[in-house]
């Protein structure tokens, strides 16, 4: 069961050493099963904002909570138990080369203790994301997409209850992309897991975000509601092409 509000940030701060600030006086608060964006300019704080909600990085002030637990409260254990209930969608799949895709997934199944969290069998997860039949196959052999699917794959074997991805979509072409995002909306309201998705990509926010978060060196300059008029209808890849060349 999710809380109302699975993340929520009050004032937070962070100042690295050297007096570099990450983010500052920050307020913000994820709504249960929402689909929430994340975007700004590279330094804005993006990358910080995902460290805080993972533990790896804590604030210098604030609070930040997560699934109803202080993180900066929490001893290691304590952290390792929190992070067992986040997925994480990288911008670099990072699979392991010398594993096929079950075993790939089938490595963050046995780094969690309680099993019966899972969605199903890691064949079940697989057939989510539309790979059941490469099951057997080495990442060299798969596509930029199908990579990327795996790695979604293994961040919801374990069913978490919050999903942070950082640029899910980049390197992807059009229609790949617009794939990829309806998996991560099939994962919200097949298993009502609460989505975060760092991107710079307006596009992606515009399909698939209910509000976005905009930050500018590190502060949160603007929360929006991203309007069902604001979401096109979906283009192919050669429509956009006719529309941005003028074809």
């Amino acid at each position: 069961m999710l809380p109302a509000n699975p993340v929520s940030l009050s004032r937070a701060g962070v100042v690295y050493p050297g007096g570099v600030t990450g983010l500052s006086d920050v307020d913000l608060t994820v709504r249960a099963g929402e689909i929430l964006g994340v975007i700004g300019e590279s330094g804005a704080g993006k990358s910080t904002l995902l460290g805080l909600l993972t533990g790896e990085v804590m604030t210098t002030e604030g609070v930040v909570t997560v699934l109803d637990q202080d993180v900066r409260g929490l001893d290691r254990p304590g952290l390792r138990r929190l992070r067992r209930e986040i997925g994480v969608v990288f911008q670099g799949v990072h699979l392991l080369s010398n594993r096929t895709v079950r075993q790939n997934v089938e490595v963050a199944l046995s780094l969690h203790p309680r099993r019966e969290r899972s969605p199903g069998t890691v064949d079940e997860v697989l057939r989510f994301v539309g790979l059941d039949h490469r099951a057997d196959a080495y990442p060299a052999q798969l596509s930029g997409g199908q990579r990327q699917r795996v790695g979604i794959a293994r961040a919801l074997v374990t069913r978490p209850r919050l999903l942070l991805c950082d640029e899910p979509t980049s390197a992807l072409d059009a229609g790949t992309a617009a794939e990829v995002l309806d998996l991560l909306r099939n994962a919200r309201d097949r298993f009502g897991t609460t989505v975060v998705i760092v991107t710079h990509d307006l596009e992606v926010v515009r399909d698939v975000c209910e509000r976005v978060a905009l930050f500018d060196a590190g502060r949160l300059v603007e929360l929006l509601t991203v309007t069902p008029a604001v979401r096109r209808e979906r283009e192919t890849y050669l429509d956009r092409a006719r529309r941005e060349l003028g074809a």
